[in-house]
């Protein structure tokens, strides 16, 4: 008997910005090419007050934190509807996962064939520079990453 192939799994970083939308749009026509799978990842942030010290307020903090995790939810829908519509061609499955977006990716990363990742593309010398959390995931992700410039198909 032959071994199940596994679909090679495309990690791609989206905060709901343009350049996230043009990598989001390149990875899954990466994974058209290559018979694989894509997670949309969207990270969220939420800091609790450390001052705040009456139980209600913790209570109140707790339904803050579900809020802000189910606005980065319906952002990541709307915006991976808005980038390759409902029915891609290839599986793409979308992930909220609480923390520091550099950090999710580079997390998400040890688990990924590929992390592509968008950066804003500045033009001129400034243009040769990646964004902190772009640059982080080249340095610190577990694997293969393409940076994905905004509007590098047409201008290149």
């Amino acid at each position: 008997m032959s071994e199940p192939t596994i679909e090679p799994l495309i990690v791609v970083g989206v905060d709901g910005s343009n350049h996230s939308k043009e990598a989001l749009r390149w990875a899954v026509a990466q994974a058209a090419m290559t018979s694989g799978r894509v997670h949309a990842v969207m990270a969220w942030e939420w800091h609790r007050n450390p001052f705040a010290i009456n139980p209600t307020a913790s209570e109140t903090a707790d339904a803050e934190a579900v809020t802000a995790e189910e606005a980065a939810r319906r952002k990541l829908a709307d915006t991976v509807a808005a980038a390759v519509g409902t029915s891609p061609g290839v599986p793409v499955f979308r992930r909220v996962e609480q923390g520091s977006p550099a950090q999710v990716l580079v997390d998400a990363s040890k688990e990924a064939d590929l992390t592509v990742v968008g950066t804003r593309g500045y033009g001129g010398f400034k243009g040769a520079l990646l964004g902190s959390v772009s640059q982080q995931v080249v340095q610190y992700s577990a694997g293969t990453v393409v940076i994905v410039r905004e509007g590098a198909d047409e201008s290149d």
